[in-house]
């Protein structure tokens, strides 16, 4: 599924080029992309300085590149082919895969899980 990017410099990068996306994923599933690596030429744009913590990277290949210029100043528009799997939306689903394993374990615990002991054998006539 294409993404669409948008980070605050001026990011001309050709159709075709294979990028690097990094962002910042909050606890609300909200993104900010605050790197951007082109991968054919090398350059790295550059909007804030990316933190380890709550940082994820994916790599796609750019469809469509468009700057806007304001009194703000220029931004850049990235309509983005993801590659492989990102990190971002494994982060997400790794996220709702700890929640359901939770509710897994609990639903075992009140069903008699395995703190349960074994009844005792009946005895065997021979």
């Amino acid at each position: 599924m294409d993404r669409t990017i948008i980070i605050a410099v001026p990011a001309a990068i050709p159709h075709g080029h294979r990028v690097e996306v990094v962002e910042r994923v909050d606890q609300n599933g909200e993104r900010a992309v605050v790197a951007l690596t082109d991968l054919d030429t090398r350059i790295r744009y550059e909007h804030a300085r990316p933190q380890s913590a709550g940082a994820a990277s994916w790599v796609g290949r750019v469809l469509e590149c468009t700057l806007h210029t304001s009194r703000s100043g220029v931004s850049t528009t990235l309509l983005v082919d993801p590659t492989g799997p990102g990190a971002a939306e494994a982060d997400v689903a790794l996220r709702g895969a700890d929640a359901a394993a939770s509710a897994v374990t609990d639903e075992a615990l009140r069903w008699g899980g395995a703190d349960r002991k074994p009844e005792p054998e009946a005895p065997r006539f021979w």
